[in-house]
């Protein structure tokens, strides 16, 4: 199993850093229907912040790691027919 360690980024987040932020978790949050004071929603930001720190800033691919983390799966995309 190939492991990758990403730094983590002490530097506090700025506003352009939140709106990618909260774009991505907007998103997730339409998709998967969760509500936004929820404790799932708490995870999904926790864990959006915590990639974004590391250095994962490209909106797409937040959005894809934080919903594989999670476990969410849009439109049954992945489930067999």
């Amino acid at each position: 199993m190939v492991q990758a360690r990403l730094k983590h980024s002490p530097e506090p987040l700025h506003s352009k850093d939140l709106a990618v932020c909260r774009k991505v978790f907007d998103k997730i949050q339409s998709s998967a229907g969760f509500v936004k004071k929820s404790e799932e929603a708490d995870r999904v930001a926790t864990v959006l912040v915590e990639l974004y720190r590391q250095g994962v800033h490209e909106p797409d691919h937040l959005k894809t790691m934080v919903q594989a983390a999670r476990g969410i799966f849009e439109n049954d995309v992945l489930r067999a027919p």
